[in-house]
């Protein structure tokens, strides 16, 4: 899928973006925009918001394109399109080829390089939001792009039986599939009602884009929750999502998205710029965000 030469940009300025849906509150462009200032580079991140400029899954071979054409470095990828942007790569990271979905697209050299960040972003998350966390079972809500990397992390983390549902039977069990390598065979196992199981698992994650301003609701009937369990939600904007609200008035230990997505961002922001990031001084960019 070669192409000719983006047009180029000047010397020592990046231009990164950010395509998805219901995506204005983000606060990636403030991530990297604070982190490249901090190292004196020029760089300038874009939303590109379908909602909001009226786009769907038919425009994003022309977004790409026009990105590309336009001289950026690359963009990031987000809800819905983490799955859907695969086919309009040319090459894909180990990553991101064994998980099947991609957050973050490089340009370089008339091609286009699919990386998934999440894996690292989510895995980094757990370790220092949740470092006790017990992993014998875990109940994964949702089963998509995020839900393929958050999978992936906790396999890696030692989770010894992961349990993960969708609204979409089909594609739960696609992922359960996909993560039962030679390593990982019965480690995953796909559900079809999480309720069956609640009572059983030490911790829940939403993978889901639910708890968002969009779709605030909890993904699961929050009753059900136990003191002893723990909880973790990919969404970060709001960064207290109804889920958390109800899982720590439960007594429950709880993680939300910040940690998630500044890593992510930092190994998107060194995919972009061959820089290294500074995860600590992203984080406190994060928490300083107005």
């Amino acid at each position: 899928m070669s192409r000719s030469n983006a047009t180029q940009v000047p010397q020592g300025s990046v231009r990164a973006g950010l395509i998805g849906r219901q995506i204005g509150a983000s606060r990636s462009p403030w991530l990297h925009e604070r982190e490249a200032q901090a190292q004196g580079l020029a760089l300038s991140y874009t939303l590109f918001d379908f909602a909001a400029l009226g786009k769907d899954e038919s425009d994003l071979a022309a977004q790409l394109g026009a990105a590309e054409e336009a001289g950026f470095a690359g963009v990031n990828v987000t809800y819905p399109y983490k799955q859907a942007v695969i086919a309009l790569l040319d090459e894909l990271s180990p990553e991101a080829e064994r998980i099947g979905a991609v957050n973050t697209v490089k340009f370089a050299s008339g091609k286009r390089v699919g990386h998934n960040t999440d894996v690292v972003g989510f895995a980094e998350s757990m370790r220092r939001g949740l470092p006790n966390a017990s992993l014998d079972r875990v109940l994964q809500i949702g089963a998509g792009g995020g839900g393929a990397a958050t999978a992936q992390a906790l396999l890696e983390l030692g989770v010894r039986l992961l349990l993960v549902c969708d609204q979409d039977a089909e594609r739960a069990t696609t992922l359960a599939r996909r993560l039962q390598d030679g390593s990982n065979a019965r480690r995953a196992v796909a559900i079809e009602d999480p309720l069956a199981v609640i009572d059983s698992v030490d911790g829940v994650v939403n993978a889901t884009p639910m708890g968002m301003a969009a779709n605030p609701q909890a993904p699961i009937d929050t009753s059900k929750l136990l003191s002893r369990q723990w909880v973790a939600d990919i969404v970060y904007f709001p960064i207290e999502t109804e889920l958390l609200r109800a899982a720590r008035a439960r007594g429950c230990a709880t993680l939300d998205g910040s940690r998630m997505a500044v890593y992510q961002a930092a190994s998107a922001f060194e995919i972009f710029t061959g820089r290294q990031a500074d995860r600590a001084r992203m984080l406190k960019s994060f928490l300083e965000f107005r």
